[in-house]
């Protein structure tokens, strides 16, 4: 899939010079960070789940541990 990406000068200038630092394209460190955001973002939804049931499996319990 295609799309464009907006970034501001200060943006594009830090990113270019990072691409070139790590020897990398510009277009691999956006994917990277694409997927950085991606898993970061899945597993704090998946702990946020997990607290929830477990929440709601030991209500009671600490409800009367108040």
């Amino acid at each position: 899939m295609a799309m464009n990406l907006r970034l501001r000068d200060d943006q594009a200038d830090a990113l270019k010079q990072r691409a070139e630092q790590e020897g990398l394209s510009m277009h691999a460190i956006v994917l990277q960070a694409v997927d950085d955001y991606l898993s970061r973002t899945a597993q704090q939804a998946m702990v946020r789940k997990t607290a929830k049931e477990q929440a709601a499996k030991w209500a009671e319990l600490l409800e009367r541990l108040k």
